[in-house]
């Protein structure tokens, strides 16, 4: 008796690794087939340069600087940690209402248990021509390139090698060949963006913009091995935007975005409800902004945000519905973002133009 309870004890023991085991694989399989393709956040929508360096400068203001900070798969396994910044500033050109926005894009990445990390540093610029010298109308050309660190932590790793018979031994070779556990490469994104005002050229809620960007257009080598001599796949992505108002203090906006690199496919899309709590919409400084956005057949993302002018913050979170939410049980991971949109104290200021691309 004392046998068989042992045995099922141990049996169950076993079945509880062997899932966790599963698990983190399957986490690990996820990361290094999709997402390692590109990151991606759950508010795309405060992180436009890497949706499109076209949409640099689609704003209200003369200055924008916005963080996203993302946490992944810490139900799971070690948390997979991701950080967006980005700031723009746009300018006026000449006496046409054309702009010129310039930025840049830095990004961190960490990924696992091995420490897998990315930083970007991308500059971006983006010049806003405009259609029409009645309505805001323009057409946006932009650039991003810049350079890329990627590295993997060594003293984190263990293969099949280095398995002596009866246990890990760290003396053993790993027996792959990695040049280095550093890499480091340049690369470069375009895009072009449409926006326009909608009805009432005085009314600066009712908005439309979409876009298409080309990512990794130099196909960068993106390979810790001496062969093969992997490229890191070029990304196109389509982007569109619509806000409309209901009332004198509320409006809804509808955001999109499909990104397609090689065999992988992304399509995200959502709506935010938003209500002014102070004053009309023109005037209002303080907002509150609800909905939800879909990533197809991998999460559903509730949004809340809140504008205190000149900041707004926001926060959602990732319901797992993929292949994994069994294992995960439904938990993805948490999104936080800040934005900060200012003018500047000057003749030339944004503020005072009639025509200026915004949304």
């Amino acid at each position: 008796m004392y046998f068989e309870i042992k045995k099922k004890n141990c049996f169950n023991a076993m079945r509880h690794v062997s899932r966790k085991v599963l698990l983190v694989i399957a986490v690990l399989f996820l990361r290094f087939t999709i997402t390692a393709q590109d990151i991606h956040f759950s508010q795309f929508f405060e992180a436009p340069l890497l949706r499109n360096p076209s949409l640099a400068g689609i704003f209200n203001g003369d200055l924008r600087f916005q963080a996203v900070i993302r946490q992944q798969w810490a139900s799971v396994t070690v948390p997979y940690q991701t950080g967006s910044f980005n700031t723009e500033f746009k300018m006026p050109v000449g006496n046409a209402d054309d702009f010129l926005t310039m930025g840049g894009q830095f990004v961190y990445d960490k990924a696992g248990s091995t420490d897998f990390k990315t930083v970007q540093v991308l500059p971006a610029i983006n010049y806003h021509k405009s259609l029409s010298g009645l309505k805001n109308r323009y057409l946006s050309l932009g650039f991003m390139g810049g350079y890329v660190q990627r590295s993997i932590d060594r003293s984190k790793i263990t293969t099949n090698s280095q398995f002596d018979g009866s246990g890990f031994n760290a003396a053993l070779s790993t027996n792959e060949s990695v040049i280095n556990y550093s890499l480091g490469y340049w690369d470069g994104s375009v895009g072009m963006s449409f926006n326009t005002g909608l009805g009432n050229e005085e009314n600066e809620i009712n908005n439309l913009y979409v876009g298409v960007a080309f990512h990794h257009f130099n196909r960068p080598k993106n390979s810790f091995y001496r062969k093969p001599d992997i490229e890191l796949q070029p990304k196109w992505v389509y982007s569109l935007g619509l806000r409309f108002a209901l009332n004198d203090k509320s409006y809804f906006t509808i955001q999109a975005d499909h990104n397609t690199q090689g065999s992988y496919t992304e399509t995200i899309g959502g709506a935010l409800y938003t209500v002014a709590l102070d004053n009309d919409l023109d005037n209002a400084n303080y907002s509150l902004h609800l909905g939800a956005f879909m990533r197809w057949k991998d999460a559903i993302i509730p949004v809340i945000k809140m504008d205190y002018k000149p900041f707004s913050i926001a926060l959602s979170y990732d319901i797992n519905t993929s292949l994994l939410k069994t294992a995960s049980q439904g938990r993805g991971g948490f999104e936080l973002s800040i934005t900060h949109i200012s003018f500047f104290d000057r003749d030339n200021s944004t503020k005072n133009a009639v025509l200026c691309p915004r949304f």
